[in-house]
């Protein structure tokens, strides 16, 4: 890790933003894996044709209004 780094997490030790450097560094990296997990969901539903999911939930929603009750 370089120089510029370690004194920024100082700094925010310092603050009591985080009790220790390792606190830093192990939320830093688990912030990191989290946004990497969230981006990782949003580029696989992008895959997704809205057409087709379109037509899927109105096809359970046209099954499932058959089973209810009349008003």
């Amino acid at each position: 890790m370089n120089k510029r780094t370690l004194s920024r997490i100082d700094s925010l030790v310092k603050a009591r933003v985080f009790r220790t450097r390792s606190e830093a560094i192990q939320k830093s990296v688990e912030e990191k894996l989290g946004r990497l997990e969230k981006s990782r969901l949003a580029r696989e539903c992008a895959k997704l044709s809205k057409t087709e999911e379109q037509a899927m939930a109105e096809e359970g929603l046209q099954s499932d209004a058959s089973e209810w009750p009349a008003y």
